[in-house]
Order: structure tokens, then sequence, then C-alpha cells
């Protein structure tokens, strides 16, 4: 098979997508000698949406559509995404030819008063695109006053420090990335805010039948991000996920082995349930399986009902 001489790379245009896109071209470039790499920026529906929750409009998939259709008329050969946005469900015309070693999975704090969200007063104004994040807060910080916040990484911390918000909960791998992490005050640990599927990880979407690009992808797959993210994502599949869900999950390789944590809840009342489940690394969807069984004997589905 002929390696092509030349890709191009779907990609968002807001600072976070565009180091994304730029990451995977340098690792492309470097395995690949010779090889010309292009970005193709496109402002997507969602990114388009910035006066209402993504809930309310059909959830994360809306920030990748117009990619997919750009590679589905060939303008370009693959597309880069934060995992935590690509849809539970890819049409058949897709595929994920390579995920890349995770980042940071965490959620984080930022603000300009407070070290942490403990020390956090009563009636403190804290912002959150996340139904998942708002759960989290209700249930562990009920005292605090939550808002939706929208926009890109810069357009939330200028929010910030103009005061519209006392902190912020934010992934830091996206802060990181974008040479904020001495804006986090306190990174928040997965005992207390678990992660969203995918959380911390990159996805690389490619047509399901172009072998050529899925071969010079190969290289950059990483089989325990993989592993783990696939158990996530069944978990949000098992229950009928989107981002319209407050669910999290968060798997982690340890030997040969996986283990999970999964919850899910009701983000208005801060109700939620959760489970742990070990299980073979080389069986992600298994485990995922036994977690939504659990969940669901747990009464997931009536608190998703009542959300």
């Amino acid at each position: 098979m002929t390696a092509p001489a030349r890709v191009v790379i779907a990609t968002r245009k807001s600072p976070l997508a565009l180091w994304q896109a730029e990451h995977v071209r340098a690792l492309l470039q470097d395995r690949h000698a010779g090889l010309q790499v292009d970005l193709l920026g496109m402002t997507t529906l969602g990114d388009r949406i910035l006066d209402r929750p993504l809930s309310q409009e059909g959830g994360k998939g809306l920030f990748v559509k117009e990619l997919e259709l750009a590679l589905l008329d060939g303008r370009a050969q693959l597309a880069v995404h934060s995992l935590k946005d690509v849809p539970m469900h890819l049409e058949s015309e897709f595929a994920l030819a390579a995920i890349l070693a995770r980042e940071d999975p965490r959620d984080c704090m930022v603000s300009n008063h407070y070290r942490t969200l403990e020390d956090m007063p009563e009636g403190a104004r804290i912002g959150t695109s996340s139904l998942r994040r708002e759960l989290m807060l209700r249930s562990r910080f009920p005292r605090l006053s939550i808002g939706s916040i929208r926009g890109n990484v810069g357009t939330r911390l200028a929010k910030l420090d103009k005061g519209e918000f006392d902190a912020l909960v934010l992934a830091a791998a996206g802060l990181k990335r974008l040479g904020f992490a001495e804006r986090i005050g306190q990174i928040i640990p997965t005992e207390v805010s678990l992660p969203a599927p995918g959380q911390g990880a990159l996805g690389i979407e490619i047509k399901s039948a172009d072998a050529e690009t899925a071969l010079l992808l190969a290289p950059f797959d990483d089989a325990d991000t993989r592993a783990a993210t696939a158990a996530e994502r069944g978990v949000s599949r098992g229950l009928g996920g989107s981002c319209q869900m407050p669910l999290a999950a968060y798997a982690e390789a340890e030997g040969g082995g996986l283990r999970l944590r999964a919850l899910v809840g009701n983000a208005k009342t801060g109700a939620y349930v959760q489970t742990e489940v070990h299980g073979a690394l080389a069986e992600p969807e298994a485990v995922a399986a036994r977690a939504v069984e659990q969940l669901t004997a747990l009464g997931a589905l009536q608190l998703l009902g009542a959300a």
C-alpha cells in the first residue's frame, strides 16, 4: 500500500482544538518523513451556540458533525477531537483510528480568591458547563451557587477575571495544553469529581474505509487508553448517554486488569448512585456492561428519569 504524500486534518478553530490538531500534525510529521500535513479550520454548530447549554440542543456531538462531513466529501482525511466530545455511537462510515495516550483526566478548580472548593463560602458563585460537574458540586458542595458558563477556555477565564464567577471547574488537561497550568488552584481528586468518559484523551477519526490513513495513525494508538475509554464510553452507551446525562465514568489500567468507576445522578438534586467494577483489560465492553447492570439495579434509570 502506497503511503499518501499529503493529509488534511479537520479541526475546530478554538485555541484548544487547534493545539490538538497541531499536536497530531507534529506527531505525524515526526513519524512519517516528508508527509505534508495541512489543517482545515472549521466552525461547528456547537461553537456557534453560546447563549444556552449544549445539553438543550442535542449534546457535544454538535462539535463533530461538520468535521465528519469534511471527511466524507474528501476535504480532509482525519479529524482530531477531544474524545469526550465524540458521540457514543459513531456512524458506520467512521472509525476512531487512534486514541492517544491520555493527559491528566481530572477536573480542576480555578479561582482568583480561593485555593480549593472547600475554602469557598456559602453562596459563592461557581461556573461550569457540565451537568456531571453540576451534579458533583450539588452533592459535595451544596452551599455553593452554580451558574452555567459557555465559551472556550480563554473566554471562560476572562469571565472569571471580570468577576462574573468566584471560581470555575474545568478539565485540567485543557488548561495544561494551552499553557494555563499556573491558573489551576486545585486538582480535584477523582474521589470527589469523577471524570467524564474519555476526558483528557484525544481521538482521531477517519472514514472507516480509509486504510491508508489508518496505517499512518496506527503507531499513535495507545492500547491502555483505548481500553480504558472503551469501558467508559460503554457505560454511557449502556445508559443511553449524551451530555444531557449527568454521568461520570473513569477506568484505569492496572497490570493486566481494568478498574472502572462510574456514577450517574440528578444534577438538580445532587442525588446519585455509583459503582466500581474490575475486569480484564482485553474486555472493556464486558466491564462496562457489568457497571451498567449494577447502576441500573441501584436505581440509575429512575434518577435519570427525574433529572
